[in-house]
């Protein structure tokens, strides 16, 4: 991999305390990828080759079943994924394609592995990084047993509002069809919730979204840290 892109994976929290010469090791077996939009990366059930550093571009984690597939996540720069299947040396529980043309670094799972056991401050960053991982899957499950369909919806516009930069105006970071399986609905139904939420102000222009009484919206979405702030 060339070495100009050593800084900006040493910037990332799980590498940045580790010794210089284990992250010289680790990033001898790594190399660098350009892919295609929507190509297949890894996939569910096989086993965790490499821990996946994301430079450019977005990745779309889903899992299927039975006929049917749902969207988990989506990753973007500069983040890793899927790390706990690759400190357990366990098979991918999600699959993941590109959503767009990415950048990624593949970094051997074994070598993860074995920098993991001789570098403490590493392996404190690895338990930190699941840490959080395993908090937002909690939120996440939150969202979606304690919240009406609604309400989920309500609650991810202004969500994605505050990443837009808090504007009135904005746009949605996916499309429709990709957002209504992120927040557990068909598309008809999440067609249904952007009407329903119409009284308090949604204007909605294709990805482009208006709110028009912001005050009204946040009294029905009621948002909690505890369950929308993903940097606790």
């Amino acid at each position: 991999m060339p070495e100009s892109h050593y800084p900006e994976i040493r910037a990332l929290n799980l590498f940045e305390g580790m010794d210089e010469t284990h992250f010289q090791s680790l990033m001898r077996g790594a190399y660098v990828q350009n892919f295609p939009p929507q190509i297949e990366l890894i996939g569910e059930g096989e086993p965790s080759d490499f821990l996946h550093v994301v430079l450019s571009g977005s990745v779309d984690l889903f899992s299927s079943w039975n006929g049917r597939e749902t969207s988990l996540a989506t990753v973007r720069p500069i983040s890793t994924f899927i790390l706990a299947a690759t400190i357990r040396n366990a098979p991918y529980l999600m699959s993941a394609r590109t959503l767009e043309k990415s950048r990624i670094v593949l970094i051997p799972s074994q070598d993860v592995r074995a920098i993991f056991d001789v570098d403490s401050n590493f392996a404190r960053a690895i338990v930190a990084e699941l840490a959080q991982c395993y908090r937002a899957v909690i939120k996440s499950q939150k969202d979606l047993k304690l919240r009406t369909s609604l309400e989920r919806l309500a609650n991810y516009l202004l969500r994605q509002q505050k990443r837009a930069g808090g504007g009135a105006a904005f746009e949605l970071d996916f499309e429709k069809r990709r957002l209504a399986s992120v927040l557990g609905m068909t598309p008809e139904n999440l067609s249904r919730a952007f009407k329903g939420l119409q009284p308090y102000g949604l204007i909605v222009d294709g990805i482009r979204v208006s709110i028009g009484n912001q005050a009204e919206l946040e009294k029905f979405a009621k948002p909690n840290p505890l369950i929308d702030d993903f940097t606790l």
